[in-house]
């Protein structure tokens, strides 16, 4: 690993999608901090992930401690707890790149598509943290169990945000990862990503498949 990677929080880290997330990373080279609401859960997730990935960089805090300390954030917390999570942690992440993997899922229905009022998470995260913070949505379309795991994902990422560079880092991040991510437009596209996992959700359970996802088709005329 060099030194010149930024550090990363993933708050929900002590989760399936999160610690996809934090392990596939971590085997990139990046130094991790697991955030979490109680700090015990996230110091146990850290340890777990050391005995599974030689010479991790990880560590575990609570989730604003670990928005402070790292220069790239990125949320998996349920729907039900995205905006308390966002409340506490608003002063901690202004001026960084904040990624929000936030599914606007409300159980029991989770195969029905159900958008929130304001069009999206991505767009509740954008409006509760600021123009100062450069709100990312992306990986809600990926199954936890492709990330927690060796093999190769062929699932596609779809990056919204209305910043260009910061989709453009988060693509990065993405490929580092293992997976081929595109440029999805701004913020309010979000509202696409989002509804496409209910979607997904509803094919996993009508064909048994383990973790559907989806491929975009065509190359780049660049």
């Amino acid at each position: 690993m060099t030194d010149s990677k930024p550090v990363i929080a993933v708050l929900g880290g002590t989760g399936d999608l999160g610690g996809g997330l934090v392990y596939r990373w971590l085997k990139a080279g990046y130094s991790i901090i697991i955030g979490s609401r109680k700090e015990e859960g996230a110091l146990e997730a850290a340890n777990k992930m050391r005995e599974r990935v030689a010479n991790a960089r990880v560590q575990g805090m609570e989730n604003k401690a670990a928005c402070m300390a790292a220069d790239i954030i990125c949320m998996t917390v349920p729907f039900a707890h995205q905006k308390s999570t966002l409340d506490h942690i608003k002063s901690a992440v202004q001026g960084k790149l904040f990624i929000d993997v936030t599914v606007s899922l409300q159980p029991p229905k989770v195969g029905t598509v159900q958008l929130p009022a304001e069009g999206s998470a991505g767009v509740i995260s954008q409006a509760v943290l600021g123009e100062d913070v450069r709100v990312v949505s992306a990986f809600q379309n990926i199954a936890a169990a492709h990330l927690d795991s060796d093999h190769e994902i062929h699932c596609d990422v779809l990056v919204t945000g209305n910043n260009k560079d910061a989709r453009q880092t988060v693509i990065d991040l993405a490929k580092e990862a293992g997976m081929k991510a595109w440029h999805a437009g701004p913020i309010a596209n979000s509202a696409a990503t989002e509804a496409l996992t209910s979607v997904l959700i509803t094919l996993n359970r009508q064909y048994k498949i383990p973790g559907a996802g989806i491929v975009i088709t065509g190359e780049p005329g660049l």
